[in-house]
């Protein structure tokens, strides 16, 4: 992430922070009915409609910057190249098998070699045509 990136991204954290703590600051449309009980304009800074137009405006113009560095950001993190692969990167490089003898030490098993189950087929002894079994598994 380069420096003007971070900075935008610094930018929008603090423009969606402000947005969120003007629109709790705004009275909502339910707060007009209780003026007639004694709750009027007492309660606000601006006067009874002053703080509601600032307040909007305020609102409006910090709702289009944070769409506005939204697009930036994606825009900017859209132009990046994805990183590679960790393991490829990080991988020393290693000379490749071919296929070179086993030791004189190794033991090698042949299929042949294998004991028989019970109840296994033995694909080397002629099958029953009647019950489909081999002569060595009974």
């Amino acid at each position: 992430m380069n420096t003007i990136q971070t900075l935008l991204l610094i930018g929008h954290v603090m423009i969606a922070t402000l947005l969120v703590a003007l629109v709790l600051l705004q009275r909502g449309k339910g707060a007009e009915a209780g003026a007639g009980f004694g709750s009027g304009a007492s309660g606000t800074v601006f006067g009874a409609k002053g703080s509601a137009s600032f307040l909007t405006r305020t609102t409006a113009v910090l709702a289009t910057l944070f769409f506005v560095s939204s697009m930036v950001l994606a825009y900017l993190g859209g132009q990046q190249k994805p990183p590679g692969s960790l393991l490829e990167s990080t991988a020393p490089d290693m000379p490749v098998a071919t296929g070179a003898p086993a030791a004189d030490d190794s033991v090698v098993i042949g299929i042949d070699d294998l004991p028989v189950l019970p109840g296994s087929f033995d694909a080397a002894a002629p099958a029953d045509s009647e019950t489909g079994r081999s002569e060595s598994s009974e």
